[in-house]
């Protein structure tokens, strides 16, 4: 196996016998397969849709297989397998939709190239080893390490996009365009003859769509729970029965808490849901308790120690231990071998689950941290942001957020936080938050110095205010007093990221270190055009470089 689509990859280069996260060689194999197959059905659906017919059953199944190859979303070979072999009754029908279409207009169709003819074949070893040969490194070996590391950039973006795509599409809002780029751009990467030229303009391109599905997710989720608020959030257990809901599929959370009522069980976030409550039609159920825990990375230590049942909703699973292996579920694309998958939001073996363990014994001390700082709730006190910045009061802004992982380095973002001085705010947003979310920041005249926007898909709120403050003080977002200091782990990182660059927004700092995708050549184009830069060896010292 070869893969490095994370940041805690092997050595900085690539996991090649085990991946850091648990993956193993089949799984790799069976993931790089599918995403290879999802790019001939997307050659196929562009060459239709350009003659006007379309599908969507063609168009889901892009969605969901770039998603399922996410890092930390699906571990079982079983379930892969199922997905390929649906995959390739939907690139069959696909091949009809364009052969079709092609005949109505009287146009010849054409011969795709295409790396491996990629069929049905019975047997999973063989999917295995048709897997193994269109690998990240198989790439490597024919285009060398530039162009292969743009053309998996491109699919990163991708596939954290599909994510993104795939929450909008189980809260009914999806966009034909946007399913019309995905077949774009795997066509794209699908050519015989990859370029550089070709390869960075296009992985913007999955920036710019990236922005336009954030505000579809965003306009979903606002839309059936209403818009967020700031809300302050237990941090300790209360007496009882419970459930840790982790993950980021706010239509689960909703549903078990529906299926919930009455049962004398506590439901808890964990990880990325953590802002679910500030949604209003979430934090309305008496029995959303609070958050326990904090980012993914801790989640065997977190779990094993919690007395109730977890549901696992989207990606962030580890290898559970043996300790909670019967007590842990999945659903949607989410899948580990032994664990039982929930599907169609059947929730009671899980509310089973929860009712036959201890659950807590008593309550924890009445700690809370406050989330629910989103777009609405930020600009609706621009007012007073803009005469605190005018008046000196406020003297910067920094977003201090996105993945959090174990590998060592992330410290810094902790360092961060603390050593801003005290007339700065920091925004911050996805699961990096938990380095610092429960320090005192304290407020600077009623504003909260730590605004906590929400997921990592809420980055689209932060490019909102940042917008909105732009045009308050008659410029653009490069001249505001604003610093990003970003940290990344998977798919979803690299999507928001090219969609910042994407936007034109430069001088990022990025850690805890650079992917391993982007070649020293490629990272020169980006470093020149966009000032994009690693972050410091010391916190002190890049704030010291920031604010002059």
């Amino acid at each position: 196996m070869f893969c490095y689509q994370c940041e805690q990859t092997a050595k900085g280069t690539g996991c090649t016998s085990f991946g850091v996260c648990g993956k193993d060689p089949e799984v790799a194999a069976l993931q790089d397969l599918l995403v290879h197959l999802a790019g001939q059905v997307g050659q196929l659906a562009h060459r239709a849709r350009r003659l006007g017919a379309k599908d969507p059953k063609v168009d889901r199944f892009v969605v969901e297989a770039l998603f399922t190859t996410v890092t930390n979303v699906n571990f079982d070979p079983a379930r892969l397998e199922t997905l390929l072999r649906r995959g390739f009754e939907v690139k069959a029908a696909a091949r009809k939709l364009y052969e079709d279409a092609a005949a109505r207009a009287g146009v010849p169709a054409e011969e795709l190239h295409c790396d491996l003819p990629v069929e049905p074949v019975l047997d999973l070893n063989a999917l295995v080893r048709l897997g193994e040969k269109v690998s990240p490194e198989a790439d490597i070996e024919k285009y060398g390490d530039t162009v292969a590391g743009l053309k998996w950039l491109v699919i990163y973006g991708l596939k954290g996009t599909a994510a993104y795509a795939d929450h909008a599409l189980i809260l009914g809002k999806e966009d034909p365009e946007v399913f019309g780029f995905f077949h774009e751009a795997l066509d794209g990467i699908m050519m015989k003859d990859l370029t550089v030229e070709a390869l960075l303009p296009l992985s913007l391109k999955v920036g710019e769509w990236n922005l336009k599905v954030m505000e579809l997710l965003d306009a979903a989720n606002t839309g059936a729970y209403g818009h967020p608020v700031p809300t302050a959030v237990r941090v300790h257990p209360r007496k009882g029965k419970a459930i840790l809901v982790s993950g980021h599929d706010l239509l689960d959370l909703h549903e078990l808490l529906v299926q919930t009522q009455g049962t004398g069980i506590q439901v808890y976030t964990h990880g990325e849901m953590l802002p679910a409550h500030g949604y209003p039609e979430l934090h309305k159920f008496p029995h959303l308790a609070g958050n326990y825990g904090g980012a993914w990375q801790d989640q065997q230590k977190e779990f094993d120690a919690f007395p109730g049942a977890i549901l696992m909703t989207t990606n962030c699973i580890q290898k559970p231990k043996e300790s909670y292996k019967g007590r842990i579920f999945t659903t949607g694309l989410v899948a580990w071998p032994g664990v039982t998958h929930l599907p169609d939001r059947n929730f009671k073996p899980l509310i089973d689950a929860a009712l036959a363990a201890p659950g807590f014994a008593e309550d924890g001390p009445d700690q809370t941290i406050l989330v629910g700082f989103a777009r609405n709730a930020v600009l609706g006190a621009a007012g007073k942001v803009v005469e605190l910045v005018k008046a000196g009061k406020i003297r910067h802004f920094f977003l201090v957020g996105g993945c959090d992982g174990a590998k060592s380095g992330r410290n810094y973002y902790t360092d961060f936080a603390k050593a801003a001085p005290q007339d700065t705010v920091i925004l911050t947003l996805a699961c990096g938050k938990y380095r610092f979310n429960k320090l005192e920041f304290g407020d600077i005249e009623g504003i909260p110095r730590l605004l906590d926007c929400g997921q990592c898909n809420d980055a689209y709120s932060a490019i909102r205010i940042a917008v909105a403050l732009a045009e308050a003080f008659g410029t653009d977002v490069n001249s505001l007093p604003l610093s990003l200091i970003l940290s990344w782990y998977e798919q979803k990182a690299v999507c928001i990221l090219l969609t910042l660059l994407h936007l034109g927004i430069r001088n990022i700092r990025l850690g805890p270190s650079l992917p391993a995708f982007v070649s020293p050549a490629a990272l020169q184009v980006l470093v020149d055009a966009y000032g994009i830069r690693p972050i410091g060896a010391s916190a002190e010292e890049d704030l010291a470089a920031i604010l002059g």
